[in-house]
């Protein structure tokens, strides 16, 4: 390529001028073109971030992942809270730390920053969302570029504005995921257009080139250095370029394609210089000092999050190379692109020189040709000025298809993106199950998510239209839930083996697990539907986050009655376990309306108000309650007391009573309206024949039932009997 231009340069200055020029041409040739042992960059296998002095910072092209260079950062910022763990208890003190700094990320201006990873993990998805608290800038590296404004407030005049260099600036980074420490990051960069590499970079020279030489398949490109020969080079190996001189200067272009008939050469011209062709004016050769074929390629695939893919290409040559080639590229094209460079490089072997008394201006390096005698077409490489003619180099020329290789880009595993998704919020009190003090309200947020992202919450309490914060959050998702079908009613009575229910569970990825009698027996499984607490046996996975749960025992805890009501399709349902958060008496003492939960994807406060109240305080109903009567009339009443917290109910067990003292409330008639009333210390009440007969007269025929008197509420009523 070079000999051609500059033995023109050299005419200029006569025939002396010329010979230089063509030996010179012929120097450089030989340098650009010539195979080395080196073949072309080396890859990175997934580099990190660093910081250190005399680290290139790389040119960008196309869509890369890269790793940047640290150019700033602040010191740790340690942030401490205090978590309430109940009324009479230590609080517990909990630091996390955060830290700021810059990451340059290339040496030339870029479009936008995709995703990004800190650790192999996603720290931001292709949606733009950071998945750990913090902001993010991007400084694209264009020629206005301002300073940034942390940066600016912490070395003031002494802050560059980076013109020129794009770079990436984290403010308050939350360091809780990497182990309180700035995590190994890598950045996916867009800059332009990959396949404008040749044209791109030979912007600011003097050369150009044409949209021949664009490189369709090349989708980024990482120039960490080396001369803008070296990269025409590279990739020349797989993306052939040719220089043609012109009235404009010098133009790259890329292979030719033989569309109409070439060129004939005109006949091969001898004379007598001590050299080849006296006779013929031709020599045919086949020469070994072409590129060596290719045993493999290894590039960046896109597939495999831009790590290092390698493709193995046929070759029967015994002089073989790994190409290494700090492009990206998918899987089918690098093998494409690889069994192409051997097809030339095997029939590029075959060259010729051909000398002529008369040369076509139309005829130069690149051109594609026919030569008299000689079968199929030749590209001509080079030539030089000779005192009887011109010498030119030619090379077997063949077009080589593309397209036709199908490669895997191997298996790799890819970090999920998970999308952040909002809070959803439930707040309920639950009858007490015996742990802990009786005497407080046991309160319970379940917070979760559906499928996504989701790092936990905080909880606030409302208080005459604002929210004051608790002190509490959760990290985990709670199980929450919802009825697929309607739940028929029950007695409540024993256990049904044969009973199911079907739920959704908001978060399709979490697992129900089953138990059996002596796990029943220790309270395990227990799910709140709606109000009534129930406990199930087995969980059958249909898929989709929908499960089916058969073996039931309903109505635990005193929640018989809701048993006994049974619940419509769509009524929420928690799992009551360890991922519930207990709020605190005074959290609930300061509760004037509902509770709020706050999480970092939330806009708006999550609210929800207290279901099922009072549920931990109240008693439950008396139960197996009957009626006799004497002879004489007089009826008498008995039923079998309950406690608070005494939920398994051991045989031949007297269950200490919660309360202060045992009190019942009987009465006569409606439950909100009694026409008569009744107190007793004792489960039994005995009245008299001539008050019943005065109850008859006065009211006629009615119920008669029991309720316990707690020490903070009455349980609900149990029917004893009828009189009529």
């Amino acid at each position: 390529m070079a000999t051609i231009l500059l033995s023109s340069v050299g005419s200029l200055f006569g025939p002396v001028g010329q010979i230089a020029g063509t030996l010179a041409g012929s120097a450089i040739d030989s340098a650009l073109f010539a195979p080395k042992d080196i073949e072309g960059a080396r890859l990175k296998e997934l580099a990190v971030s660093a910081s250190s002095y005399g680290t290139p910072i790389a040119a960008q092209y196309g869509r890369m992942r890269v790793p940047g260079t640290v150019i700033w950062s602040t010191e740790l910022s340690e942030h401490s809270e205090r978590h309430s763990n109940g009324k009479g208890q230590p609080k517990t003190v909990s630091y996390s730390y955060s830290v700021s700094f810059a990451v340059a990320l290339s040496s030339r201006p870029i479009d936008d920053v995709g995703r990004i990873w800190a650790d192999g993990n996603l720290l931001r998805g292709a949606a733009g969302d950071l998945k750990s608290g913090g902001t993010l800038r991007i400084h694209r590296g264009h020629g206005d570029q301002p300073r940034d404004p942390l940066m600016e407030a912490a070395l003031g005049e002494r802050c560059p504005a980076f013109r020129g260099c794009a770079y990436a600036v984290f403010e308050d980074l939350d360091l809780t995921d990497f182990g309180n420490r700035i995590p190994a990051l890598s950045f996916e960069v867009m800059a332009g257009d990959a396949a404008r590499l040749v044209e791109t970079m030979l912007a600011e020279s003097e050369m150009r080139a044409n949209p021949s030489a664009r490189f369709s398949e090349l989708e980024g490109f990482s120039h960490e250095g080396g001369s803008l020969r070296d990269i025409v080079q590279l990739v020349d190996r797989l993306h052939p370029v040719a220089a043609r001189d012109g009235p404009g200067g010098i133009v790259l272009t890329g292979a030719p394609v033989p569309d109409e008939i070439p060129a004939t050469l005109p006949p091969p011209a001898a004379w007598d210089d001590g050299e080849f062709g006296q006779q013929a004016g031709s020599q045919s050769t086949r020469s070994a000092n072409t590129a060596p074929a290719l045993t493999a390629l290894r590039y960046y695939d896109p597939a495999r999050d831009y790590q290092a893919g390698l493709q193995h290409a046929e070759s029967s040559n015994p002089a073989n190379a790994v190409l290494q080639f700090p492009g990206a590229l998918t899987a089918a094209d690098a093998l494409d692109l690889a069994q192409r460079a051997n097809r030339r490089a095997a029939i590029q072997r075959e060259q010729m020189l051909w000398r002529s008394a008369e040369l076509d201006p139309a005829i130069g390096p690149g051109t594609l040709v026919t030569a008299p005698g000689q079968a199929g077409i030749w590209q001509v490489t080079g030539w030089e000025w000779r005192e009887r003619g011109v010498e030119l180099e030619l090379v077997r020329y063949r077009a080589g298809g593309s397209g036709e290789a199908i490669a895997d880009p191997g298996a790799h595993p890819v970090p999920a993106d998970r999308l952040p998704v909002p809070t959803m919020l439930r707040v309920f009190e639950t009858p007490w199950d015996g742990s802990g003090t009786g005497s407080s309200r046991r309160v319970y947020a379940a917070a979760g998510a559906g499928d996504g992202r989701w790092p936990g919450c905080a909880f606030y309490a409302e208080r005459d239209g604002a929210l004051v914060a608790t002190g509490q959050s959760a990290t985990q998702r709670s199980g929450l839930a919802s009825l697929l079908d309607p739940l028929e009613p029950s007695s409540a009575i024993r256990f049904e083996p044969r009973a199911q229910l079907r739920l959704r569970l908001l978060d399709r990825t979490q697992q129900l697990s089953p138990t059996d009698m002596a796990g029943l027996a220790q309270g395990e499984n227990r799910l709140l539907v709606g109000g009534e607490v129930l406990q199930f046996g087995h969980a059958q996975p249909e898929g989709d986050g929908c499960w089916t749960l058969t073996g039931l025992l309903r109505g635990r805890g005193g929640t018989e009655i809701e048993a006994r009501a049974g619940h419509a399709a769509g009524v929420a349902a928690t799992l009551l376990d360890n991922r519930l958060i207990e709020l605190s008496a005074e959290a609930v003492g300061a509760s004037t309306g509902g509770f709020a939960a706050i999480g970092p994807w939330d806009d708006e406060p999550v609210m929800a108000d207290v279901t099922n109240p009072g549920a931990s305080l109240r008693p439950p109903s008396p139960v197996h309650g009957g009626l006799s009567v004497s002879a004489d009339g007089a009826l008498t009443l008995r039923w079998t007391r309950r406690a608070r917290g005494q939920w398994l109910w051991p045989d031949e067990v007297e269950l200490p009573l919660v309360e202060e003292r045992e009190a019942y409330e009987i009465g006569f008639g409606p439950v909100d309206a009694p026409r008569a009333t009744w107190t007793a210390q004792v489960p039994w009440l005995e009245i008299a024949a001539g008050e019943v007969a005065a109850l008859l007269a006065a009211h006629g025929q009615g119920q008669l039932w029991v309720r316990q008197i707690g020490q903070f509420a009455s349980s609900p009523a149990c029917l004893v009997g009828q009189i009529a």
